[in-house]
């Protein structure tokens, strides 16, 4: 019988159970998936202990996965019994050998992309597309502040910019940490302690950056601020360290004109055309070599509330998943 993760309570890691579940066949749009890897997003941390809202309790968990198609529903044209497939969908259930998704948000793997690096990426390698070619189109010549550099996206990112001609400072969270920043493209990396805001304007002459990419939140919001040129983009794109202190507009003139934005993944992969052209171009830059895809750490499935306690204890580089 099919088993899924699911916690009943919000809380620490040993909220997550593992339970025999029953899905079903496939309906109209749908597919079942056969899982073989499943990514661990900071995101699902933040769902299980309560600070992303859940649907209902119990909650199922997760939203990346990558497996083989196993049977399909009525009207499903484009993937077939045996296709090898990512998806990034919700609800929340992806932690699990078996998962129900719908057909649009299925993506087919082509040979030169393995599973379990599927699994990794999809999800953290989207994020790095959206972010570099679209929040703020990175030019040959840029000089752009990644924080978290040695995470999962952060990692593709450094990576990412570099191949489009920019010069990249990162923020990482130790000095064993900066120097795998480092040896993915990061240029400058700083180690978490140090004043980052003040080492990038020496680095640029005073200037400041036209982007900060921030997945941190709270602890850097304010110094993220601090370094954007005129005209400058902070994108906000995750809250490791909690949520920001709310911003008034006009200190956003006051600061030069700048601009602060919360992308999300689904609002530019909101339609299959969307998605397939997202996916498609990450597909190419990997396969091509330009970007290598860290998996820092497998767990097995049923050691799920493991994997969630080394990432919260910052014991983790690069992208984790969990092997079914």
């Amino acid at each position: 019988m099919p088993q899924a993760f699911r916690f009943h309570v919000t809380g620490g890691p040993e909220v997550l159970r593992l339970e025999e579940v029953a899905l079903g066949a496939p309906g109209p749009g749908q597919v079942l998936m056969r899982n073989e890897a499943v990514a661990v997003n900071y995101r699902d941390i933040l769902l299980r202990r309560g600070a992303h809202q859940v649907a209902a309790l119990p909650s199922g968990i997760g939203l990346e996965s990558a497996g083989t198609v196993a049977a399909i529903g009525d009207g499903v044209s484009d993937l077939a019994v045996g296709d090898r497939v990512a998806c990034v969908a919700g609800p929340d259930g992806a932690y699990a050998t078996h998962r129900i998704v719908p057909a649009a948000r299925a993506v087919r793997l082509p040979a030169a992309i393995a599973t379990r690096t599927a699994a990794a990426m999809m999800i953290r390698g989207m994020t790095a597309r959206y972010l570099l070619h679209e929040t703020y189109r990175v030019k040959p010549g840029d000089t752009i502040l990644v924080h978290a550099a040695a995470g999962g996206v952060g990692l593709i990112m450094c990576q990412w910019a570099k191949h489009l001609g920019a010069t990249v400072i990162g923020t990482a969270g130790s000095a064993a940490k900066a120097e795998i920043a480092r040896r993915h493209g990061c240029d400058h990396p700083i180690v978490h302690g140090e004043d980052f805001a003040a080492r990038v304007r020496e680095l640029t002459d005073g200037r400041g950056v036209p982007v900060v990419y921030d997945s941190i939140g709270r602890a850097t919001f304010e110094d993220s601020l601090k370094c954007l040129a005129r005209r400058g983009v902070l994108a906000s794109f995750g809250e490791a360290s909690g949520d920001p202190a709310p911003v008034a507009p006009r200190r956003l003139g006051a600061l030069g004109s700048v601009y602060i934005t919360h992308p999300s993944l689904p609002d530019y992969t909101a339609t299959r055309a969307e998605l397939l052209a997202t996916a498609e171009h990450l597909f190419d830059v990997v396969a091509s070599g330009k970007l290598r895809i860290e998996i820092s750490a497998e767990y097995p499935l049923h050691e799920a509330a493991r994997a969630h306690a080394d990432m919260e204890l910052r014991r983790t580089t690069g992208s984790i998943v969990l092997v079914v």
